[in-house]
């Protein structure tokens, strides 16, 4: 199977955003990147820290409302059609909802060949990368490190703990695109 749509899942500061730059360089065809980062960031001011919205507690606890989910799933949708109209994605997400996020995308995707793949990161190391990046909730990293991997299914597994955004990254389209 070759994908049109590849889903990066991993937690908070597990190094999802490098290994989909490093991709990007690395595959043959150009794909877009997609990121619940930006989905996040281009929500209205309303919705920011907000129980219909998205919000996160001290200790690093992502809330997410009923607004947030009926955008996101839009979101999702609009990513499909992206790929329907002949442009690849690389998604990069964080499955807060473990395999029930899995099953969203599964279904946003249902006609298009996807690979899923899980960026592992030790929960220390993840913490550490995190208490260096201003822009992150203290506590999250670690919180999600194994957490969102409960229960999903991968076509790729990585661990960014010793390994680089790039070696992961060559793992990735040796198995997804071998030539």
């Amino acid at each position: 199977m070759t994908p049109r749509v590849i889903v990066v899942n991993g937690g908070s500061s597990s190094g999802k955003t490098s290994i989909v730059r490093q991709l990007q360089g690395m595959l043959a065809e150009p794909w877009l990147a997609a990121s619940i980062d930006d989905f996040v960031d281009s929500l209205p001011a309303a919705l920011q820290d907000s129980a219909d919205g998205f919000g996160v507690t001290a200790g690093g606890a992502v809330v997410v409302g009923e607004v947030f989910g009926r955008l996101e799933a839009a979101w999702m949708a609009g990513i499909a059609a992206t790929a329907r109209a002949g442009a690849p994605v690389i998604v990069d997400d964080v499955f807060l909802g473990t395999a029930a996020s899995q099953q969203r995308w599964r279904a946003a995707l249902a006609d298009l060949p996807v690979a899923f793949v899980g960026v592992h990161c030790d929960p220390a190391v993840a913490g550490r990368r995190e208490a260096s990046r201003p822009d992150r909730e203290p506590g999250m990293a670690v919180r999600q490190a194994t957490a969102v991997h409960r229960d999903v299914v991968y076509n790729v597994e990585v661990d960014t703990t010793r390994t680089s955004a790039e070696d992961c990254a060559r793992s990735i389209a040796t198995v997804l695109h071998p030539t």
